[in-house]
């Protein structure tokens, strides 16, 4: 039939519902919501939903500024940071040079050029997993990296962002700060300097939100207004007023946040200090997961053993260097000591 579109879609991490399963396959905050988020959920006014929510989210926007020491109008807010990052692509990848961003990434970057017909080139990361900055030094329509990087889990120090965005200076740098909190300087420091920049974030992970979607871009307000307008030709109610006060609620929790975050670096730490005693290894991770592997395993036998525990990971079948890896988000440390007993009983086992 004529007309059809054909494009292959994000392949999300599974979402299994079993009772006792220790779930670490999507990268969720293992702790809850602050308690302030759970009393705004509390005390919502109900009646409030007969109404449409907010188009400019001005709200969060205050709270947020208020946090980053910023104005309301250097953000834009989604339904999410995926719904996010969309607009900006509509927004900021409109020349017939490539967009240019890593080959092992986040995979809905491929997936949003492809969608809206964006050229873009994918960049292979060196022999140590690392982005290369001077590989980005050519002829581009945009940059967009994940910083840290998912799925590596590895942090580009500030001053290569600040490099990538000198040298790029024409076009929209995208750097996508999801795990931000789990790792060190965010490049919002950078803003003032490079209009250029365009910065991620999501309540997804460390506000351990991630179902409530809701995430938002950071930038100069003229580019911000670009992409505003891109959200109002699709839904401008595309963040319900439910979840922008949950969301606020966060926001003004820091301190709540920091704390878990730090338990989760440490339980991380931990982790990837202590299965090297058994012949893992992992990259050095700024985030909430962990990518490892071993050099006697077949991993992904590994993985299909750890789902027979009802613990669910995650395994990148479809990428040929990552074939002998697993990403395994950071839960509890009780979680964590559980997964690390089965590990070595499985190399034991297996008498590696």
């Amino acid at each position: 039939m004529k007309g059809l579109r054909k494009i292959t879609p994000y392949t999300p991490g599974a979402q299994p519902n079993h009772p006792e399963m220790i779930k670490l396959n999507t990268n969720e905050n293992p702790y809850p919501p602050s308690p302030k988020v759970a009393e705004a959920l509390r005390s919502f006014n109900v009646e409030q939903l007969k109404r449409y929510s907010s188009i400019d989210n001005h709200s969060l926007k205050k709270a947020l500024g208020a946090k980053h020491n910023l104005s309301p109008d250097h953000f834009l807010i989604g339904n999410g940071s995926d719904e996010v990052l969309a607009f900006c692509f509509l927004a900021f990848f409109n020349s017939t040079d490539p967009l240019l961003f890593p080959d092992i990434t986040y995979g809905f970057y491929k997936v949003w050029a492809d969608l809206f017909k964006i050229p873009f080139k994918e960049l292979p990361l060196n022999n140590d997993f690392k982005i290369d900055s001077a590989d980005y030094i050519q002829l581009n329509g945009g940059i967009i990296i994940a910083n840290p990087n998912a799925p590596t889990g590895l942090f580009k120090p500030l001053s290569e962002i600040e490099s990538l965005l000198k040298e790029n200076s024409e076009v929209i740098v995208i750097v996508d700060e999801a795990y931000i909190d789990f790792a060190e300087r965010s490049a919002i420091s950078l803003l003032n300097d490079y209009p250029n920049l365009i910065i991620i974030r999501t309540f997804s992970k460390s506000n351990s939100l991630a179902g409530l979607r809701v995430g938002y871009a950071i930038g100069n307000p003229e580019h911000i207004k670009i992409a505003e307008s891109i959200k109002s030709s699709f839904n401008p109610y595309s963040v319900d007023m439910l979840a922008e006060a949950l969301a606020i609620a966060a926001v003004e929790d820091g301190n709540y946040y920091q704390e878990i975050s730090k338990k989760i670096c440490k339980t991380r730490d931990w982790f990837s200090e202590n299965i090297t005693t058994f012949g893992f290894s992992t990259l050095v991770s700024k985030t909430n997961f962990v990518l490892l592997t071993h050099p006697d395993l077949n991993c992904e036998d590994l993985y299909h053993y750890l789902e027979t525990q009802d613990v669910f990971v995650r395994y990148f079948s479809k990428i040929e260097r990552l074939k002998n890896y697993l990403r395994i988000s950071i839960g509890t440390q009780e979680e964590m000591e559980d997964v690390y007993q089965l590990l070595r009983d499985y190399v034991t086992n297996n008498h590696y």
